[in-house]
């Protein structure tokens, strides 16, 4: 299955069937719905997407032509997410039950499914208990990062949250170190990461966000020794979930 057609797989088209998806209880990832178009039914789903927390999008009635194939769409589809959402509680109670320290992946804004599904697959096979990203600005659960993820997310919960930095103090008080894989921190293996931990992946192109980033408790870094200055974003996830794995083996948590 190719990726265009992956995304036309999560795609709820017309208003009974996105209002019936939202009254069912199935996760949904956004309601895109055409500008200026607020008639008949659609006002009662957005108030169904208000109660629910649901990111509603606006765009152009011609995009939304376009994004449903010129189905009959009456001004609104929803982007449905491939598995079900977790919380950040959820997270912790796991790694209680597990008698772990927490170690949690949160993600900064990363854009591409692939590599969101590459982080989730790699947080799984590492032991960390969950993964974080935000609800605006980034890439979801849907059925592109869901194959990419090859079948992790039947084992990793996933939240998706309004306010990264909000839920960084949260960890903090709740004995979690943050540290955020930036340049220009101390070297990724010079640097304690075996105790209750939150490792912060930034986007593709912009890394860390300002305000994130001076909410970390530490920056770590790998080094970057060829000619290029980056790596992908999840290749340097994995090599960091790796790096805590195996602090964790040895210290015994």
């Amino acid at each position: 299955m190719d990726d265009k057609n992956s995304e036309k797989n999560d795609l709820i088209i017309g208003r009974n069937s996105v209002l019936e998806a939202l009254k069912s209880g199935r996760a949904i990832d956004s309601v895109i719905v055409a500008k200026g178009d607020r008639g008949g039914s659609i006002g009662k789903i957005l108030a169904e997407c208000r109660a629910l927390s649901v990111t509603v999008k606006e765009t152009d009635p011609r995009k939304l032509d376009y994004l449903c194939g010129h189905a009959n769409h009456q001004g609104i589809a929803a982007y449905a997410a491939a598995h079900k959402y977790s919380s950040v509680g959820d997270m912790l109670a796991l790694a209680r039950e597990r008698g772990e320290q927490p170690f949690l992946i949160i993600c900064d804004g990363l854009e591409d499914p692939h590599n969101l599904g590459a982080v989730i697959r790699t947080a799984e096979t590492s032991g960390a208990h969950g993964v974080i990203i935000p609800k605006r600005n980034s890439a979801s659960l849907s059925f592109a990062t869901a194959k990419t993820a090859a079948g992790a997310l039947e084992y990793v919960p996933v939240a998706r949250v309004t306010n990264i930095t909000s839920v960084i103090s949260y960890l903090k008080k709740s004995g979690l170190w943050i540290y955020g894989a930036e340049t220009g921190g101390k070297l990724w293996c010079d640097t304690d990461m075996s105790g209750a931990v939150g490792l912060v992946i930034g986007s593709e192109g912009c890394g860390i966000s300002r305000l994130v980033r001076e909410s970390c408790d530490f920056i770590v870094s790998l080094p970057m020794n060829g000619q290029i200055s980056s790596l992908n974003a999840s290749v340097a996830a994995g090599v960091m979930m790796y790096e805590i794995a195996r602090q964790r083996i040895i210290n015994g948590r």
